[in-house]
């Protein structure tokens, strides 16, 4: 998480996919069934949240209390989220500015918005080594242990029965390769069992709430992850309450998704917790940020116990990261490419959407099925239908794992991205379609080993 005016936080050592696996041998309609994105389903959700909703999870955004009253944003976030997390406004520098003086005005602000729209509330955060007010960290043990213990219960108290997940505590562990705990007045003063002794205290607050551990740069099997890895192990094993692992998943391009995200969020699930996608942002544009957005999405639905997605802000320009471009919503709240790859990810269709600036209307859906199998390699189709209007164009990201090759294509013109593996294939002849109607391009793929069927990007019609 990010507080305002903290950015240089330990947040730039590290901000920072998953597919599933499928054999392509048996009929179409099977092979339809586990690879097609249903885009052009009739009645596919067409919003995140609820797309979100009918794979069974939450797709979520931070939110600031000061900016609900800004019509595009309170109208994006009311349309498309059907969960929040307070950015600022439940950090203990808020809620406790002074010892025993609570202030719950923004955060009550945040949670009754929610609540009245039938959105859920992710609490963030009870017990973190920043955002502290000054008083906390002038404690002596026993004061401090007391404090801690009060702050919790009180909070929780307060949002008894309406918060559905709490990061209780948050980043205790330091970055590098030694897995050690982060230097703070919690861990200094009464050592490693803080942690312990703050979920207890947060299950006897608020039995029904699950409790999380949340922190950085443990999206991947690396130090730091192992660490909290063995901390939940032990936790399960001696009964300590713990019922989810929050991964923040702040990337970039120098720390991307991990090849092994899917692989971590699974073994942390293997223990018998949640894992939630707590603070989800990816600095970039276009194609590349779209992929990567995509492989979280499809890492999340791919791990059962993973149940929710947050995306920490919804316009670009009120990022903790603006100059990056990281979120879903460009600073006029424009649906980006890596919004549609995400809800097509989800199984939603944004069929209706506009086509942009010009040209309102113009919409297009991809589906993708295997219309040849021969063990080694096949062919697949992928067909474009255009929406309510007119199209004299169109393109669509065609996402392949390696060793995957495509030997050849047809009927569209295929480019590359840097990774050889992501391919964009425009009209060629065939971009001109009128409402409803459809066309069609394919291509052939030697497997070179590897089955895992192709992913769809989102169709995009000019």
């Amino acid at each position: 998480m990010i507080g305002t005016g903290t950015i240089g936080i330990g947040r730039s050592v590290r901000r920072g996919a998953g597919v599933r696996a499928g054999i392509l041998t048996t009929a179409l309609l099977t092979v339809t069934a586990l690879v097609a994105l249903p885009q052009s389903t009739a009645h596919a959700a067409d919003t995140l949240g609820a797309a979100a909703a009918e794979q069974g999870r939450y797709f979520g955004a931070a939110v600031a209390a000061n900016r609900l009253g800004e019509a595009q944003y309170a109208a994006t976030l009311n349309t498309e989220f059907n969960s929040v997390t307070p950015e600022n406004e439940m950090k203990w520098d808020a809620l406790e500015p002074s010892r025993g003086s609570f202030s719950f005005g923004n955060a009550d602000r945040i949670v009754n918005h929610a609540q009245g729209r039938g959105m859920s509330v992710r609490g963030h955060t009870l017990v973190w080594h920043s955002q502290l007010p000054g008083w906390v960290s002038g404690l002596g043990a026993a004061d401090l242990r007391s404090a801690m213990n009060n702050h919790i219960t009180q909070v929780m108290t307060h949002y008894k029965g309406k918060i559905h997940s709490w990061d209780v505590v948050n980043e205790a562990f330091q970055d590098g390769g030694s897995g050690a705990r982060r230097s703070s007045p919690f861990q200094d003063k009464l050592g490693n069992g803080f942690i312990e002794e703050a979920f207890r205290t947060a299950r006897a607050a608020d039995p029904n709430a699950k409790l999380c551990y949340n922190d950085y740069n443990t999206d991947g099997v690396n130090a730091k992850s192992n660490a909290v890895y063995a901390m939940v192990r032990d936790f399960k094993a001696r009964g300590v309450p713990i019922d989810c692992i929050g991964l923040q998943s702040h990337f970039n391009p120098n720390s991307p998704v991990p090849s092994d995200y899917q692989a971590n969020i699974q073994r942390f699930a293997d223990l018998g917790v949640d894992v939630q996608i707590t603070e989800l942002d990816i600095e970039g544009s276009g194609t590349a940020q779209a992929t990567n957005y995509g492989n979280v999405v499809r890492a999340c639905l791919t791990v059962t116990r993973c149940t929710g997605i947050t995306v920490w802000g919804i316009p670009d320009k009120y990022s903790w990261r603006a100059s990056g471009t990281p979120l879903l919503f460009d600073d006029n709240y424009g649906k980006k490419p890596a919004y549609h790859t995400v809800l097509s990810a989800l199984g939603g269709s944004s069929s209706g959407d506009p086509g942009g600036p010009g040209n309102p209307g113009a919409a297009c859906t991809a589906t993708y099925t295997t219309t040849e199998d021969w063990g080694s390699g096949y062919n697949g189709q992928v067909t474009i239908k255009a929406g309510g209007s007119r199209i004299s164009g169109w393109s669509v990201n065609v996402t392949l794992t390696a060793p995957q090759k495509v030997i050849s294509v047809w009927n569209g013109t295929p480019t590359w991205d840097g990774s050889g593996n992501v391919m964009t294939v425009r009209s060629s002849w065939n971009g001109t379609l009128e409402a409803g109607a459809s066309t069609s391009f394919g291509f052939t793929v030697n497997r070179n080993g590897n089955s895992t069927p192709p992913q769809l990007g989102p169709c995009t019609a000019s």
